[in-house]
């Protein structure tokens, strides 16, 4: 963080003031196979953001969120991702010890914790950059992800690092082992959002699918082998703007993640709800085991129609996300 030293014999610093902010993410086909180095689409989400303001404060370094608030040396284990996140910046910067600044970190983020939307990367870009903001120091993009990734360890363990590169980035992406490229997208995409009501969990997934392969090998491998060429050819749909072709893709996709042990019976609820309501294609998005569904619309009202139907079938709460034609 920003500290201006008033001489050799001061033991105060003052900080700036920063602020940083990302948005959500979805991936739309490829995860679990994206682990293993198989490319993966994925989207930003801006009508979901999180945002971090740092003011000067007195009593060290607080932090003011939704799951937390108060010193950040008592912090739980919940905000292991955020003290990394601080630790590794301030490291970086050449700063002070994290725990001494006076500063208030305030933590504003409208992206459902534990849902495959990007919420830990999302915040952890917003600090980053509210951080490097207070230092009035330059930050480029791969220096960026880098920092989120320690984050994102603290928070998931082996992060394949696609939640780090599409909070980040202002168009879909296609990544493959940490490298991404834009993806042209055709016609606006429309899609509905429903949020399950369970919390999901990345690394409990990404076990499920481990043990899996290690048991079964042979046809995990065929599975995760077709989810991936599943998603290498929605390029060209999204290219084209052909939404049957892509739902098609999305459907198949869910059936692999249900057959590999990461659906669930509110998350096949909820594809079967927006098939019904006459979605040419609808899966769950990031880890599973909970988390959220999204559905492919064709127009924005049609997308009003999707959440309305989604909200009967059981959904906590639902969004409609447009993907803009670039």
């Amino acid at each position: 963080m920003g500290t201006t030293h008033h001489d050799a014999g001061s033991a105060s610093a003052a900080v700036r003031p920063g602020a940083g902010s990302a948005h959500g993410k979805a991936i739309l086909l490829g995860e679990h196979a994206v682990v293993y180095g198989a490319p993966a689409i994925a989207i930003p989400v801006d009508e979901l953001t999180a945002r971090v303001d740092i003011a000067p404060s007195s009593g060290g370094l607080r932090i003011e969120s939704a799951l937390y608030t108060g010193p950040l040396a008592d912090a739980p284990a919940r905000l292991a991702p955020v003290s990394a996140a601080i630790a590794e910046a301030c490291s970086r910067l050449g700063a002070p010890d994290p725990q001494g600044p006076d500063a208030l970190v305030r933590i504003d983020s409208k992206i459902p914790h534990e849902r495959g939307l990007g919420s830990s990367a999302a915040v952890a870009a917003a600090l980053i950059r509210a951080i490097y903001d207070s230092a009035s120091a330059d930050l480029d993009a791969d220096t960026l992800f880098e920092l989120i990734q320690t984050s994102e360890r603290a928070a998931h363990g082996s992060p394949s690092g696609i939640d780090a590169r599409t909070v980040t980035s202002p168009v879909p992406i296609r990544f493959t082992r940490g490298e991404s490229a834009p993806v042209r997208i055709g016609a606006p995409l429309h899609l509905a959002f429903a949020d399950s009501g369970s919390s999901g969990s990345t690394t409990r997934a990404v076990g499920v699918v481990r043990a899996l392969r290690e048991r079964d090998p042979v046809r995990t491998e065929a599975l995760l082998a077709r989810l991936a060429q599943v998603a290498e050819g929605s390029v060209a749909d999204l290219e084209t703007g052909d939404r049957s072709a892509l739902g098609a893709r999305m459907g198949e996709a869910h059936d692999i993640l249900r057959r590999v042990g990461v659906s669930s019976p509110e998350l096949d609820a909820l594809v079967a709800a927006a098939h019904a309501a006459g979605s040419p294609g609808a899966k769950l998005t990031g880890g599973g085991l909970g988390g959220c569904v999204i559905a492919i619309a064709g127009s924005p009202a049609h997308a009003v129609d999707l959440s309305a139907a989604l909200r009967r079938a059981g959904a906590h709460s639902t969004w409609t996300v447009e993907v803009p034609a670039a």
